[in-house]
């Protein structure tokens, strides 16, 4: 039988394991399929209520690389996310998501996954192992340095990640490294490191737990906050929503309503005006302006809607 002292590199690899947060062993949880549903329940529930307070602690670091980003794509660069497994999944979750909330094209925010997009699906063994596969990535999307590239990985040792994070590097992109380990080679390799320190698992090594609900926390932050900064809202309000389907249509017009005041008759005709564009048909409301003017408005303000209507008053 071969031991694992006849493969120095997995000895290695082991060791480097041993030291991981994530991969601890917790000996009282080591009886837990003795316990009831409930009790084990109750116990995974109490493990992510800790979550949010390990975020809260690196809040400072988490606003300054929004900023960064916002600066980044205001000048017209992406958003780009970059990790194997679940922290792969996440990244191309959260770009997903951006077009139907913030009405962005689909290349704005991207999500690369080490093996492709197939590994959404079926883990594509060996694909986390390899720098040049990232490198080879972000060449196939043609990374240039206005854009920002956020390399995920719950242990901060991901080859994939941290390959992506030296690559946009040493060309001029704004680079984040986000883990849950302290003192990680991602955070180390980025301009901007992200820490989310949250512990053993409930099951050892499972970082698709409290680990993948701290990066999920925290790429919601990354996204939404940006948007924010680039004027994608107006108040709390999605103006920059897409209405693809007949849910987010009700929606828009709920929003218009929720801005405006306006009546339903007023907030159609708004729409039909600015060809069902949001934000536009608000501006028609507030501002009493037609519907090209509300885009020559919004265009000569990028987009910022407080900014539109501050302009069209003070003509």
């Amino acid at each position: 039988m071969t031991s694992t002292a006849d493969h120095p590199h997995y000895a290695e690899l082991r060791a480097e394991l041993d030291g991981l947060t994530t991969e601890a062993f917790r000996p009282d949880l080591a009886e837990i399929d003795r316990r009831s549903t409930l009790d084990i329940a109750r116990t995974m529930n109490d493990e992510d209520a800790t979550v949010p307070a390990a975020v809260a602690r690196r809040l400072p670091e988490i606003a300054a690389a929004i900023d960064a980003t916002a600066a980044r794509m205001a000048r017209g660069g992406r958003l780009v996310y970059a990790g194997a497994g679940t922290a792969g999944r996440l990244g191309v979750l959260d770009a997903s998501e951006c077009p139907p909330t913030f009405n962005t094209d689909p290349s704005e925010v991207l999500g690369l996954i080490a093996g492709g997009p197939s590994a959404l699906v079926t883990a594509v063994e060996g694909a986390e192992d390899s720098k040049e596969f990232a490198a080879e990535d972000l060449t196939e999307i043609k990374l240039t340095e206005r854009d920002t590239v956020v390399g995920i990985s719950a242990s901060g040792r991901t080859p994939y990640a941290i390959g992506a994070v030296e690559h946009a590097r040493a060309r001029g992109a704004l680079t984040i490294g986000l883990s849950c380990n302290a003192g990680s080679a991602l955070a180390a390799a980025a301009e901007h490191g992200i820490e989310i320190v949250v512990g053993p698992e409930l099951l050892t090594g499972s970082t698709r737990l409290k680990a993948g609900t701290a990066q999920k926390l925290v790429l919601n932050m990354l996204s939404t906050i940006t948007m924010i900064r680039l004027g994608k809202t107006y108040g709390n309000l999605m103006v920059d929503v897409r209405a693809s389907n007949d849910k987010l249509r009700a929606r828009s017009r709920r929003i218009v309503a929720l801005a405006t005041g306006a009546t339903d008759a007023e907030i159609e005709t708004a729409l039909a005006i600015t060809d069902g564009e949001v934000k536009n048909a608000i501006l028609t409301v507030l501002a009493g302006v037609d519907g090209p003017t509300a885009a020559r408005l919004l265009a000569a303000s990028d987009g910022h809607l407080r900014a539109a209507l501050e302009a069209a008053r003070a003509r």
